[in-house]
């Protein structure tokens, strides 16, 4: 699955933009939310995702870049998530926090941060929908793929196989063409992408692109 990342996007035409990637055949946006504490940057807040809920029916992807988590849940659900993902950083309680966004009726994830290892999350992969591995430091769009995240996908991959869990992986940063192939066989489901597509001269074809390379 390719998923978009509307951080990259034109804001000043963003429903252009977002149609331009829908007719391409992307099958989630990527929404990251930032609040400047974990990360330096802040972007956007429920306002603007209920905004994107309006023009569009494909499935929002809300990543959380935020130092608390669960009191963000309840306004990104109103606003018309379908997923969201939180930092394990960031969680104090991680179950009470995947806990709150199933209740919602949404899909949960786990993010990790280049360095933080896939160890620390392994006893809640039965519980949850998908790991989001971040393959670039969090904060900023534009950065190159870091080639060690490769191996950790890796190895998660060969974990939630062998034990049987649904779990999708799904990696964030650097993303791009020629990593596109790579990526698909070390076990990545769901593809994050934002410069790659939003700065290319046609993210409409940018999009059909990826999905002919992934098949």
């Amino acid at each position: 699955m390719i998923a978009p990342s509307i951080l990259s996007a034109d804001f000043s035409k963003l429903g252009e933009e977002i149609k331009k990637v829908e007719e391409g055949g992307a099958d989630m946006l990527h929404l990251d939310i930032m609040d400047g504490h974990f990360v330096p940057q802040i972007t956007m807040g429920p306002p603007v995702v209920k905004s994107i809920r309006k023009i569009t029916k494909l499935t929002l992807d809300v990543h959380l870049m935020v130092t608390n988590p669960d009191d963000n849940i309840d306004s990104f659900v109103k606003a018309g998530a379908d997923m969201i993902s939180f930092h394990f950083e960031t969680a104090h309680t991680p179950f009470r926090t995947i806990s709150k966004i199933k209740e919602s009726g949404l899909k949960a994830g786990i993010a990790l941060n280049p360095l933080t290892p896939i160890s620390s999350v392994l006893d809640a992969l039965p519980y949850i929908d998908f790991v989001l591995l971040m393959s670039v430091s969090p904060g900023y769009g534009g950065q190159s793929f870091i080639p060690s995240v490769l191996d950790k996908i890796k190895k998660m991959r060969t974990i939630i196989d062998r034990n049987g869990y649904k779990t999708l992986i799904e990696v964030d940063g650097g993303v791009k063409g020629d990593n596109l192939e790579s990526l698909k066989k070390a076990g990545v489901d769901i593809f994050v992408a934002g410069s790659y597509i939003f700065k290319s001269e046609n993210p409409k074809e940018t999009v059909k692109k990826m999905k002919e390379i992934l098949g």
